[in-house]
């Protein structure tokens, strides 16, 4: 059996994804940008801004503020994924894995698969402090389930391009270049204030976003109402995001797991 068998694929990918949650959920930065500052900042705009949006759109602000926290949990959390990569690439542990006999896809389907663990668990958090302050679900179980499944639609391809940019980018440049994204993102959408409440001709972009439009999939979700444009929508930016990303983070991990 060859190390690129399809058959190791799996097991060597459960294996290598063990390690990076185990280092991800002990890892303080990872704590504290996936689950204390989303959660902080969901408190704050509920206190702040929640009575003044329910009061403009007829509906509790919640069902824009808890999506768009959620989703703004999964792009954070990247952040420190990638930033853990380049320590590792530094240190030269994955050009130790080069010499070893492992499948070469494992190293991005690891990630990939402890970035949707995180992604889970945080959302998860997240929610249940979204229920402690007023959120509910108006819709069905499945709907519930679609609800939580969108942060991982809109996460995964986030994390594949911030592999793919951290590759290209220093620490410092990637940390803002992610983070100043991250701001104009939340800033910028539904989930912050309803998108009448934004002049005119900002509108559009506000609009069909990719932040937006998984904000508008989740908020559908959540009130039991018709997501499924809302849903595709997202879907296609996901899907392009990962088409353009997943090639060049490859390529990336491939040159870092050389031994220089």
């Amino acid at each position: 059996m060859t190390e690129n068998a399809p058959s190791v694929l799996v097991p060597q990918t459960l294996i290598q994804s063990h390690r990076l949650i185990r280092h991800l959920f002990r890892d303080p930065m990872t704590l504290v940008q996936s689950i204390v500052y989303p959660a902080i900042m969901l408190v704050i705009l509920d206190i702040v801004l929640g009575q003044q949006v329910s009061a403009f759109s007829g509906s509790s602000s919640l069902y824009g503020t808890v999506p768009m926290i959620a989703l703004l949990s999964a792009m954070l959390g990247s952040v420190a994924g990638a930033v853990t990569l380049g320590r590792e690439w530094d240190a030269g542990i994955l050009a130790r894995f080069w010499v070893l006999p492992i499948h070469r896809l494992s190293a991005l389907t690891a990630r990939v698969s402890a970035e949707s663990a995180r992604i889970l668990a945080t959302t998860l958090v997240l929610t249940t402090g979204g229920l402690a302050l007023g959120f509910r679900f108006e819709g069905s179980w499945r709907s519930t389930l679609l609800f939580l499944a969108v942060p991982l639609m809109f996460g995964i391809p986030f994390a594949t391009a911030v592999i793919a940019a951290s590759f290209v980018l220093g620490k410092t440049a990637l940390v803002e270049s992610v983070s100043l994204l991250c701001s104009l993102s939340m800033f910028l959408s539904p989930g912050f204030v309803p998108l009448a409440a934004y002049p005119r001709w900002v509108q559009p972009f506000v609009e069909y976003q990719p932040m937006s439009c998984a904000i508008e999939a989740m908020r559908a979700l959540a009130l039991g109402e018709p997501a499924g444009t809302a849903v595709a929508r997202a879907g296609a930016w996901s899907a392009v995001v990962f088409a353009v990303a997943v090639v060049p983070a490859l390529r990336g991990l491939r040159r870092a797991t050389q031994p220089r």
